[in-house]
């Protein structure tokens, strides 16, 4: 049988630690040897030394006959080294109140206080899918919305008691919500704090129901609220609205709404931020001499002027017609690409007007159209 290790040396303490500084290396090794924590297959051996130091070295009299006769000194008190559980077999880990605690404290429980059962406590969120055209989501709007929640019963006002009666304190765990139970595991007999079966962690027994709720304090609700959109919101972005969500619990406050919003894309607009895109056709004939024509934004119609020789997929800007600023600093731009668009099915007189212009720049080309260049070359060879 292996020697057992001191167990000053096992929790990593000199021999005149204080008790503080022992408790608080018993914390930090239980946390990091936990089975339930730690898959070493050595785990659960160091844990158990780790409590088996701690047993001893937490209590004044078991430390006093330790520092005098080593591990012999421990012979004289029952359940020692572990033997009838941690803690001395009651299921308490050296004053820590219980395993529990222990998981309490290493998830963040505040140092082993878990918090009341009884505490209010918030309610849930809840979300709400909100649909925008195009230009309501660039202006915003104001909307009226309905949807179901969980509220606060009207007839008991929450307290879940049949009027004229009230809640009174759980007879089975005395108003904490909690009761203590052993259980026996691998590890020995544990001593675990679970949630009441009585009042289910209220702290409260209610002896005559509220007929609305039943005695759960809540009751289904349509709920309406007026929404105002905010100019300038885009697809996917959210809105809170405090305390439009669900009930609290022990008198907790209402839970949040958040509004997701959802931007139907537009035929005539592209969007990206606060910029705005579009496309604008316009013939050879504006492109060639130039022109000044009305060009639709979310803003209204406005007056563009396009240079004479302008080219296809030229862009222009039109600055302030783009959408807001969701933060309010100012609005954005509409940039407008060209199109420049050859016409089909030209007539007579369009085709001489291209063959005077062709003539004019001195170009020679070979049309593709089958006869009608080739009748005006005849007919030019006959004059």
């Amino acid at each position: 049988m292996a020697e057992k290790r001191d167990y000053y040396e096992v929790l990593g303490v000199s021999r005149d630690a204080s008790d503080d500084e022992i408790k608080k290396a018993f914390r930090k090794l239980s946390k990091k040897y936990h089975p339930d924590l730690n898959k070493a297959p050595d785990a659960e051996k160091k844990f158990k030394e780790v409590n088996e130091a701690y047993e001893a070295l937490s209590d004044p009299q078991k430390r006093a006959a330790y520092d005098q006769y080593g591990h012999a000194g421990m012979d004289g008190f029952n359940g020692a080294g572990g033997a009838g559980g941690f803690g001395g077999g009651n299921g308490d880990f050296g004053g820590f109140g219980g395993f529990d605690d222990i998981f309490s404290s290493f998830f963040g429980g505040g140092g082993g206080q878990q918090q009341s059962a009884t505490a209010p406590r918030q309610g849930n969120d809840l979300q709400y899918r909100m649909d925008l055209d195009f230009k309501e989501a660039i202006f915003g709007k104001s909307t009226t919305i309905s949807y179901n929640r969980e509220a606060e019963c009207e007839t008991c006002n929450g307290s879940g008691a049949a009027p004229g009666t009230d809640p009174v304190t759980c007879s089975k765990c005395h108003g904490s919500g909690y009761v203590e139970v052993n259980r026996r595991t691998p590890l020995g007999m544990m001593r675990t704090r679970e949630v009441c079966d009585v009042c289910q962690g209220t702290g409260k027994e209610i002896k005559e129901k509220c007929p609305t709720c039943h005695g759960s304090g809540h009751q289904s609700q349509r709920h309406s609220v007026k929404v105002k959109v905010p100019a300038g919101v885009d697809d996917g972005q959210q809105m809170r609205l405090q305390g439009q969500g669900e009930a609290g619990v022990n008198g907790g406050p209402y839970g949040d709404l958040y509004i997701i919003f959802r931007v139907k894309a537009s035929k005539d607009f592209n969007r990206d931020g606060t910029e705005i895109y579009s496309d604008l056709t316009i013939s050879f004939v504006q492109a060639a001499l130039g022109d000044e024509i009305d060009v639709d934004t979310v803003h209204g119609p406005v007056k563009l002027k396009i240079p004479a020789g302008t080219q296809t997929d030229t862009s222009f800007r039109l600055r302030g017609k783009g959408a807001p600023n969701l933060h309010g600093n100012g609005t954005g731009d509409q940039h407008v690409r060209v199109r420049v668009v050859t016409p089909k099915n030209l007539n007579k007189k369009q085709k001489e007007a291209l063959h005077d212009f062709m003539e004019a720049s001195g170009e020679t080309i070979k049309p593709q159209d089958g006869g009608f260049f080739s009748r005006i070359k005849d007919n030019l060879k006959g004059e």
